[in-house]
Order: C-alpha cells, then structure tokens, then sequence
C-alpha cells in the first residue's frame, strides 16, 4: 500500500509514520503545496495513493482545500472509485462544522487530535484498507 502522510507538526508526523508505516510505503510531506505536488507525481508514475492522512490546519494550502482539489483532479482524470485514494482527515479541529465540511469534499474519515492509536487502526480496517 501507498501512503501519504500531510502533517507539519513533527510528533504527529512521527506518530502518524510509525502507525501507518506497518502498513505499506509512507510519504511524508509538511504542507499543501508539497501534498499537491507528491500526489500528481504519483499519479505521473502511475503508481497513485491508497492512502492519504491529511490534516486540515496547514500551511500554505489548508487540508480541505487540498481534499477538495484531490477529488476533483480524480473525477477529471476518471479514476475508478476502486483507485481513489481513501483520505482520512486529522485534525485538532474537532468541532461540528469542520466535520461536516470535511465529509462535504469527499473526506472518507474524520479523528480528532490527539491521535488515538486503536481509533486510528479501526478506522482503516472500517475503509478496508488493512484487515
């Protein structure tokens, strides 16, 4: 599996990486531009995300915004719904309207912040990703 991890704060990169990377191949990228910018390259070598753990207060582009232009780039571009990368947003941003604009744009999951390990871990079995 292929994954990419869009975070800037250095203890949730570090948790999010040792989780995520007993599952497959992790990318880490620091803000929206480089999270922009690595998924077309993947999409270029035809090798696109499975996965992709983005938070939604970043710099430069924020996550929802970045969510947004991810869906979009794959409904021109026709992937197949088995292809789209499942997005799961991490945010300290808990609160009801961030949710719901999340899901808005295409989010398949939601965990607030801080990171709890087995939420995390059932939530990517719930999107099938792991068993």
């Amino acid at each position: 599996m292929k994954i990419l991890i869009v975070e800037d704060d250095k203890v949730s990169q570090r948790i999010l990486f040792k989780i995520l990377s007993d599952y497959g191949k992790c990318d880490l990228v620091n803000d929206g531009v480089e999270a922009i910018d690595a998924y077309l390259m993947a999409f270029d070598d035809n090798e696109l995300y499975d996965l992709i753990s983005l938070d939604i207060m970043m710099p430069k582009i924020d996550g929802v915004e970045i969510l947004s232009k991810i869906r979009d780039f794959e409904k021109k571009n026709k992937i197949k719904e088995n292809k789209k990368a499942k997005i799961i947003m991490v945010s300290a941003l808990a609160e009801t309207n961030f949710v719901k604009l999340a899901f808005e744009n295409g989010c398949d999951s939601y965990i607030s912040k801080p990171i709890d390990i087995d939420k995390l871990i059932e939530n990517l079995k719930q999107l099938e990703v792991i068993k």
